[in-house]
C-alpha cells in the first residue's frame, strides 16, 4: 500500500551535537501535537470516513505526517549522537539517558511519554477534522508565535 523511498525528503545534516535543543524538538515527535499523534490521528480517522475522497486524503496526510516522524527523529538522533557524559549532565539530558541513551523516544518536551490518550479518532466526521484542525492550529501557532525560550541556550 506505502511506497518508502528510504531516503529524507529534506536531508538532515546536523554536524555538532545539541542534547537542549533535542530536548525541545523531541516534543515534536512523540508531544501531544507531534508527528506520531499526527500520523496515527489522520490513518486511524480514514476508516469511518463516508466520503472517499476525503478517506484518500486522510490516508494521503497520515502517510505525510509519517515522513515528518522520520525528519524529526533524525534531527533528534542528529543531535544527540556521541553525547559526552558532560554534555548529557548539563544539558539536563540525564533523565531522558537513563531510559533511553540515544534512541529516539516519543516523549513530550516534560518527559510525559506519548500516549494515544492525547489524540481523538471518533468516528463522527465533524468531531475528527475538528480535532485535526485544532492539533494542526497548534502547531502553527508554536510555530508563528511563540519566540525562543531564554532558558535554553540553544537557539
Amino acid at each position: 500500500m506505502f511506497v518508502y523511498e528510504k531516503k529524507l525528503q529534506y536531508p538532515v545534516k546536523i554536524k555538532n551535537t545539541n542534547p537542549k535543543l533535542a530536548s525541545v524538538i523531541i516534543s515534536q515527535y512523540g508531544g501531544p501535537d507531534g508527528e506520531l499523534g499526527a500520523s496515527l490521528r489522520y490513518l486511524s480517522q480514514r476508516y469511518s470516513m463516508p466520503y472517499a475522497e476525503l478517506k484518500g486524503l486522510l490516508t494521503d496526510i497520515g502517510t505525510e505526517e509519517l515522513g515528518h516522524l522520520e525528519m524529526v527523529g533524525t534531527l533528534v538522533h542528529q543531535l544527540t549522537r556521541n553525547l559526552t557524559e558532560e554534555q548529557i549532565r548539563t544539558a539536563g539530558f540525564d533523565t531522558y539517558f537513563v531510559d533511553h541513551t540515544t534512541g529516539v523516544y516519543p516523549q513530550f518536551a516534560s518527559g510525559y511519554p506519548w500516549s494515544a490518550s492525547t489524540m481523538q479518532v471518533t468516528g463522527d466526521v465533524i468531531a475528527d477534522l475538528t480535532e485535526d484542525l485544532a492539533a494542526d492550529g497548534a502547531t502553527i501557532q508554536e510555530q508563528r508565535g511563540r519566540k525562543p525560550l531564554k532558558t535554553l541556550d540553544c537557539w
